[in-house]
């Protein structure tokens, strides 16, 4: 069975879905199949690779609530090997449709597995809260993948989140395992993003990533062209750095 690992920050801005889409592209780059779940009722991660969410009839909504199948709902994008399970703004109303849904918190793992077989590793990329369909992208994840933005205020919060993923571990799935955090929007010229780096190190002792995902304007532009990093400018230090970003978790893996 492939990994599966949810990108999750309940802070925005923070350069979650950013990454959720360069590291599936980075994979897919690398010769795997991926398969990118956007659990976003804001659809960035599917309309950041080249999906036009007002095109699309049925997507994960669909898949939680039953009228559809994974198969039946998944999108091929511009990278070979990389598909997305699209996100419409159906899905917001699915954290209320929820609530009184027996085995609310597993929904997605019913429905992801599916469509393990045909992959090599699933990425989830999840809502900015802590709402029940995050807690479904935590309750399917294998792994648990933490971006942080170099500023001071995008540690508040994470205490909040460990507990969280602690209490999922504690509850209803004890295997989920904290792959570690990345670090996001990160300036060398800033001192602060610095200090941010080292307080990370409080939260995630032996598990930070290496590689750091600088802060620039390509990364930001990117989306609004459907395109990933790797597509959008291959030579620039964003692609750069989530290629090495890939290497680092492809080694963790394999």
């Amino acid at each position: 069975m492939p990994p599966v690992i949810s990108i999750v920050n309940q802070k925005g801005g923070v350069g979650k879905t950013t990454t959720a889409v360069n590291l599936a592209a980075g994979l897919s780059e690398a010769g795997k199949f991926v398969l990118l779940v956007d659990l976003d009722p804001q659809g960035n991660a599917t309309s950041g690779l080249g999906v036009k969410i007002d095109e699309i009839e049925e997507g994960l909504y669909h898949t939680i609530v039953g009228t559809s199948r994974i198969h039946d709902i998944v999108r091929n994008t511009a990278h070979t090997g990389l598909r997305v399970a699209p996100a419409t703004p159906d899905l917001a109303g699915a954290n209320v449709e929820l609530v009184n849904m027996e085995g609310r918190e597993s929904k997605l793992t019913d429905v992801l597995s599916e469509a393990k077989h045909a992959y090599d590793y699933i990425i989830i990329d999840c809502p900015p809260s802590l709402g029940l369909l995050t807690l479904n992208g935590l309750v399917a994840a294998d792994h648990v993948l933490i971006p942080v933005q170099a500023e001071y205020y995008a540690l508040e919060g994470l205490g909040q989140l460990l507990k969280t993923i602690d209490l999922v571990r504690t509850n209803i799935k004890p295997e989920i395992n904290v792959l570690g955090a990345v670090l996001t929007m990160f300036d060398s010229r800033n001192r602060l993003s610095e200090e941010v780096l080292h307080e990370l190190y409080k939260y995630f002792p032996n598990n930070i990533f290496r590689s750091v995902i600088p802060r620039t304007v390509r990364l930001a532009e990117a989306p609004s062209y459907g395109q990933s990093i790797f597509h959008y400018e291959p030579s620039g230090k964003g692609a750069k750095a989530y290629e090495r970003l890939t290497r680092e978790f492809l080694e963790r893996f394999e």
